[in-house]
């Protein structure tokens, strides 16, 4: 168990660096590839990818303070107590993954950019909500993210001939 916890902590002070924070959104865009291209397997990959970005990156070795700040409200929000309230906010993510796994295999850029500006939206309003000052740590990532997406979809739209959009 000691191991776990060590490897928890270690993963965690890697959370710090905004490397991670910026790179997270844009693992939407393999995601919805694979899910474009019906792959059980890309989107697998894709999430395993995801979950696991956090701790790509080297600790910072002075974190930002509101980064800081609003991961100890993330944090001190997962180790509370849990009730019907948190376990419908915490579904959000899989149910906003789904969604977008739905609308991109049914391959509709329109409503899968619509899902991601609205995940996009959620996450900056649940930051506020429950970290106060410290959301504004959210806002950066999020929409260089949406940004970044955005255009991505736009170009293979454009030279992919995606056509459904």
């Amino acid at each position: 168990m000691e191991m776990l916890q060590n490897f928890a902590e270690w993963a965690w002070l890697r959370h710090h660096n905004p490397l991670s924070w910026y790179i997270r959104p844009l693992f939407l865009i393999p995601f919805c590839y694979a899910a474009w291209r019906r792959s059980l397997t890309g989107i697998a990959v894709t999430l395993l990818a995801l979950a696991t970005s956090m701790f790509w990156f080297p600790a910072p070795a002075h974190p930002d303070p509101r980064v800081a700040e609003f991961l100890d409200v993330e944090r001190k929000y997962l180790l509370g107590k849990w009730g019907a309230a948190k376990l419908l906010f915490t579904a959000m993510a899989p149910l906003f993954l789904f969604a977008l796994a739905f609308v991109f295999w049914r391959r509709s850029i329109w409503t899968g950019l619509t899902v991601i500006a609205v995940g996009s939206l959620l996450k900056i309003g649940w930051s506020f909500y429950f970290g106060g000052e410290s959301g504004w740590a959210v806002v950066p990532p999020a929409i260089a993210g949406l940004f970044v997406i955005t255009v991505v979809m736009f170009v293979a739209r454009r030279k992919l001939g995606w056509v459904s959009f």
